[in-house]
């Protein structure tokens, strides 16, 4: 993955995640919702009829990581990392060091997917806790394979990796503690504080690769790696920044689409009345008809 796409794919997919987890929380708050609801796609789509019910977060688990997956092996188109151990060359048995530990980062974030999909199609009560395990579980990996990542790298890479795996690991630790504190409203927040943060730093590091200013990073300029931490610790705040933003326009959506809804009823409850009485005048208008008549 050390490659500007490289890292800029899975950037983009957990700040999508980081996105619409967000979201979810916003609006459960807004909401006073004890428990996050997730979406369920529709069980009829495309025409064909799901046998299970799977929610838009577990699908972008497995598709955006099987994905990235294939990347890994055949980008860019020509090559092929598929092969682990090079029997030709005695001196070193494995190849593709890096990329076989980003297919088993992404292998994790699968599981995490097909955790979730079968989680929800048992509805049982060990049902959330096998996906906050499943999750735990994937961001621990994360942050080992980013320690193992560092070896034979320069210092400038080994403080961004490690800068990867510490909200990494922070975002475990707080899914191990939400598999025995379900349903807590604090630990979304500091989820999705976490889960941005990552995936904001993730493409920072896309920055490093094309620097906007043209000048290369150096690694062994001690200014360059002290302006890396000041840059990640600007990313807490940037993650805050975000939250706040996505937390504010949940806000005007709730309170718009709630007004929207009671006027809605409000029109729709006029105009049954309306028509209810004219066709009571209509029905008494023909009962005097037929008494005159007799």
């Amino acid at each position: 993955m050390g490659t500007f796409e490289g890292h800029l794919l899975p950037g983009l997919g957990l700040l999508m995640y980081a996105i619409y987890y967000s979201s979810l929380m916003s609006l459960a708050l807004l909401r006073k919702q004890r428990m996050l609801k997730h979406p369920l796609l529709p069980r009829k789509l495309l025409g064909c009829r799901l046998f299970l019910p799977v929610s838009y977060e577990a699908v972008v688990k497995v598709a955006i990581p099987a994905f990235a997956t294939v990347c890994e092996y055949y980008y860019p188109l020509g090559v092929n990392r598929l092969k682990m151990i090079d029997w030709k060359d005695p001196r070193r048995l494995f190849v593709f060091k890096d990329n076989w530990e980003h297919v088993t980062m992404f292998g994790f974030f699968i599981l995490s997917g097909i955790a979730d999909i079968v989680s929800q199609a048992q509805r049982a009560p060990w049902s959330v806790k096998l996906e906050r395990a499943a999750e735990a579980l994937t961001f621990y990996v994360v942050a080992l394979l980013m320690i193992s990542h560092i070896e034979n790298k320069s210092v400038l890479e080994i403080r961004v990796h490690l800068l990867v795996g510490l909200p990494a690991f922070l975002l475990g630790l707080l899914l191990t503690v939400e598999i025995w504190v379900p349903d807590n409203a604090p630990l979304w927040v500091l989820k999705s504080w976490m889960a941005l943060v990552l995936s904001t730093w993730m493409l920072q590091i896309c920055e490093m690769y094309i620097p906007f200013t043209g000048q290369p990073w150096r690694a062994d300029n001690p200014t360059d790696l002290a302006f890396i931490t000041i840059f990640f610790c600007w990313h807490l705040v940037l993650g805050l920044t975000l939250l706040i933003t996505i937390y504010g326009l949940c806000s005007l959506w709730h309170h718009h689409y709630s007004s929207w809804t009671k006027t809605l009823g409000a029109r729709y409850q006029r105009c049954l009345t309306e028509s209810s009485s004219e066709e009571l005048e209509k029905l008494n208008a023909e009962a005097v008809a037929q008494d005159g008549g007799v």
